[in-house]
């Protein structure tokens, strides 16, 4: 062969083979870079869709069968979801509740979501200093206890009403509530308080109760918005900080509740600091579910619903 020629050869070898391998370099580079952004673009927790957010289409415009809670929930883009006991009054006076439970099962399963909680309300003071009260209270919670093992949720959220004076009612709490979470954990179920409004709302007094009753299935499920202590004529007259008391009530969080009301030009939540407030749970260690709980008037429930939604996704990636 001319040497010449053998030069040329063996020179385009070496170029073809460069400009080859940068064509293989090139996209692998690019997809890790695409992946890392996706991945950062994820939340740190899950998204569930609390039934309240739906109540009225249930009871006042009656367009939704809270038995189609799992369809509607799918529809909207939801795989986890968190049942809601006084929507289903009027089905348990024609209906057992093995029957409830089972037609709730056969729904989530056939729509693909996760049974995450239930909230449990008009079942008695569980805070009641009346000792025949509160065990009358703890005895009715029992069978929602049962409901969420069969549903394969992971926890009941209670309510801490009765006492109203603070040392009479932490005495009271962690005596109810203590006894509900003993049952609770034969059932391998979390028992969880929302801070609803009274003492319950003075996350200093629910952290306290918590403490002293010391049980691992037994916690805290944090309202974003429900730090109203004491009410006069409808308006709040004793707030606890949002955030202060979002920050206290984590330490104990086992459930996280989104609560909104309405919104800005910007899609930021008008009366609460959405970034701020999930900062503070990122910084706590939660990687579960939080539920979207829309209680607006100027957006229907479902645009609610998907502001709040927008609200979480987009307030995560601003994290630190």
């Amino acid at each position: 062969m001319n040497k010449n020629l053998f030069l040329t050869l063996t020179a385009l070898f070496f170029i073809t083979t460069s400009i080859t391998s940068c064509k293989k370099t090139t996209p692998t580079t690019e997809n890790k870079d695409e992946t890392a952004q996706v991945n950062e673009a994820e939340p740190f927790f899950k998204i569930s869709l609390a039934q309240w957010s739906l109540n009225k289409a249930i009871r006042n415009k009656k367009t939704l069968d809270p038995m189609d809670f799992a369809k509607k929930a799918k529809e909207l883009g939801f795989d986890g979801i968190e049942y809601v006991t006084q929507l289903y009054n009027e089905q348990l006076k024609t209906m057992s509740m093995e029957a409830l439970q089972d037609s709730l099962k056969a729904k989530s399963t056939t729509y693909g979501v996760q049974n995450v909680l239930i909230m449990v309300d008009g079942e008695g003071n569980l805070a009641s200093s009346n000792e025949k009260e509160r065990n009358e209270a703890i005895e009715n919670h029992k069978k929602w206890v049962d409901a969420a093992a069969f549903l394969g949720c992971h926890a009941i959220r209670v309510n801490l009403n009765g006492a109203t004076e603070k040392e009479a009612w932490i005495e009271a709490s962690v005596k109810g509530l203590g006894n509900l979470a003993k049952y609770g954990a034969s059932k391998n179920i979390e028992v969880i308080v929302e801070n609803h409004g009274g003492l319950s709302s003075n996350a200093d007094l629910l952290s306290e109760v918590m403490t002293k009753i010391n049980m691992d299935n037994c916690g805290t499920l944090p309202d974003f918005g429900n730090f109203c202590i004491t009410k006069e004529d409808g308006k709040c007259i004793d707030m606890f900080d949002y955030y202060k008391g979002t920050e206290i009530l984590m330490k104990h969080a086992k459930a996280v509740s989104a609560k909104s009301y309405d919104f800005d030009a910007n899609g930021n939540e008008t009366t609460l600091d959405y970034e701020r407030l999930l900062q503070i749970v990122k910084d706590a260690g939660y990687t579960g579910y939080i539920g979207i709980e829309y209680e607006g008037e100027r957006l229907s429930e479902e645009e609610g619903i998907q502001a709040t939604k927008n609200l979480l996704i987009n307030a995560s990636k601003k994290l630190k």
